[in-house]
């Protein structure tokens, strides 16, 4: 008999938590996106005896080297856009995005990256010290900062290096509105890596 009570209130409140389970709120979607591009020009052909690229991937702060999609809403507090993230983290996208853009530019035989097992005769070294949105005057703005060097692929020497900011205002406070931006910004940024690289 008391065996067959505890049972049944033990049943009972196993139901009543059951239950309660199923009013709380569901999880939110995570939403993960790619790096937008504003524009694709034709690709054009890749000189046969040209020089051969390597895009390293950026080093970055561990805040940055996530597939988080961060934001400055004010002050110095970084933070993240709640319920969505990049396909990958934004150093490795931002290097890939670099990468086609050199391959396209017709200034290199090749552009690779550190994980292709190819003797190159340029490396492209960089820091990423920002990539996030920040908000001004209650405006998201996307910043991008790198620092670059191009070095000697034999010697290791360092030719040549710079600083590059890019800050692209967004359409908008929507999280879409805002990885636009990101597009836009990077394709600024590779333009001016482009023509940078090509100086003597």
């Amino acid at each position: 008999m008391i065996r067959s009570s505890l049972r049944s209130g033990a049943l009972t409140v196993l139901l009543g938590l059951l239950s309660a389970c199923s009013i709380l709120p569901e999880a939110e979607p995570l939403r993960a996106y790619l790096l937008p591009t504003s524009v694709s020009p034709a690709a054009r052909k890749a000189p046969e005896q040209g020089p051969t690229l390597r895009i390293l991937t950026p080093q970055s702060s561990r805040l940055l080297a996530t597939p988080r999609i961060a934001v400055i809403p004010e002050g110095s507090q970084i933070s993240s856009y709640r319920g969505a993230r990049w396909s990958d983290a934004a150093p490795i996208l931002l290097r890939d995005r670099l990468i086609e853009r050199a391959q396209g530019s017709g200034q290199f035989a090749s552009a690779i990256s550190e994980d292709a097992p190819l003797q190159a005769d340029r490396d492209l070294v960089s820091q990423l010290l920002a990539f996030q949105a920040e908000y001004v005057e209650g405006r998201p703005v996307v910043v991008i900062r790198l620092d670059a060097q191009l070095a000697d692929g034999q010697s290791q020497r360092v030719l040549a290096s710079r600083r590059f900011e890019i800050r692209q205002p967004s359409q908008g406070r929507e999280v879409d509105q805002v990885v636009n931006a990101f597009g836009q910004a990077t394709d600024e940024l590779g333009r001016q890596l482009l023509e940078w690289l090509a100086q003597p």
